[in-house]
């Protein structure tokens, strides 16, 4: 007796893990809701062999049954692919749904590739119906009058689904409508033409076609805000004004040290010339010397030479007084 009951609670337990392991890989429930769902699946060949597959039957079947109840028809096969390739079954469903309801054209692959591509696709729908709003950081620009303007605008894109696949995203659209209001700004004569008329700004910008190759529509371009900043014009030519002096003051110090030069050259010149006329000199009493032991020069010239310098010095002493006098007049 005790033997079979033994036996029994083993058989219990295997019929048990038996029944687990069958539901486990037999999902009976997801198959009757499928079923009355009208999704038309198989038990061994699909249920069981998405579990084999590692692909979980849950996801794939609940995502089939919101497809159909929405009027969308999705082969399982392909949504167990793309669960295989890494996206996100229930994602692209809602997408498809939610691009149904709205009218737009969004084909099953389109939205299969736009998911794999790293984008999220229901949000990209829903940009479809309800636009979204960037707004740029703050862009400086400057008039041509030099005054620095400092602006803000908010873009209003949409979605293109066509281009959401390799297109530029909203980087680029900062970027492209920043450069625009630069050159917009930079084109104007004065900056009171920006700040009477900012609209400008917009009209120019929305009418280069910034949105190509992107994955947005530009629908507006708004300027939020316009400030004046530094008058850069008036800071560059202070700037250059002391750029031109500190040249003009190297300059005058170049050719000071040259002045310099060239005094203390002609000091050292004239130097050199008095020292060969006090050498000069310093030969007249050799000469006078060899022409009195010659018998060249006698007494008597010599004193006639001494009265003669006597004289001329007397008459440079009485010349000098008038001299000065007719200077001071001068």
């Amino acid at each position: 007796m005790e033997a079979l009951t033994g036996l029994s609670i083993i058989l219990i337990i295997a019929i048990v893990l038996f029944l687990f392991v069958f539901l486990y890989f037999v999902p009976i429930g997801l198959f009757i809701t499928a079923y009355f769902s009208g999704v038309k699946i198989r038990i061994f060949q699909d249920l069981v062999g998405m579990r084999l597959r590692k692909v979980p039957p849950v996801i794939i079947v609940r995502s089939m049954i919101t497809a159909a109840k929405a009027g969308i028809i999705v082969e399982e096969g392909k949504l167990e692919a793309h669960f295989l390739a890494g996206g996100s079954v229930v994602t692209v469903i809602n997408a498809l749904v939610s691009a149904d309801k709205a009218n737009i054209h969004l084909p099953f692959e389109r939205a299969t590739a736009i998911d794999l591509a790293g984008r999220d696709v229901l949000e990209a729908v829903k940009m479809s119906v309800i636009p979204k709003v960037i707004e740029t950081p703050l862009v400086s620009a400057i008039a041509k009058d030099g005054i620095q303007l400092k602006a803000i605008a908010r873009i209003t894109v949409r979605t293109n689904i066509e281009r959401l696949v390799g297109g530029a995203g909203e980087a680029t659209i900062l970027a492209r409508v920043g450069e625009g209001i630069v050159s917009t700004i930079g084109s104007s004569l004065t900056h009171k033409e920006v700040l009477e008329n900012p609209d400008a700004i917009s009209k120019t910008v929305l009418a280069k076609g910034l949105d190509s190759g992107t994955a947005y529509e530009i629908l507006s371009i708004d300027i939020a805000d316009v400030d004046i900043g530094e008058n850069i014009g008036a800071k560059l030519q202070t700037d250059q004004a002391e750029a031109d002096l500190k040249v003009a003051r190297a300059k005058a110090e170049e050719r000071r040290a040259s002045a310099v030069a060239l005094e203390q050259e002609m000091t050292a010149e004239v130097a050199r010339q008095r020292a060969k006329v006090v050498e000069a000199e310093a030969e007249i009493p050799k000469a006078m010397a060899d022409a009195f032991r010659n018998g060249n020069f006698g007494v008597m010239d010599y004193y006639n030479l001494k009265n003669i310098q006597s004289d001329t010095e007397m008459r440079e002493s009485i010349a000098k007084p008038e001299q000065k006098k007719k200077d001071t007049n001068t």
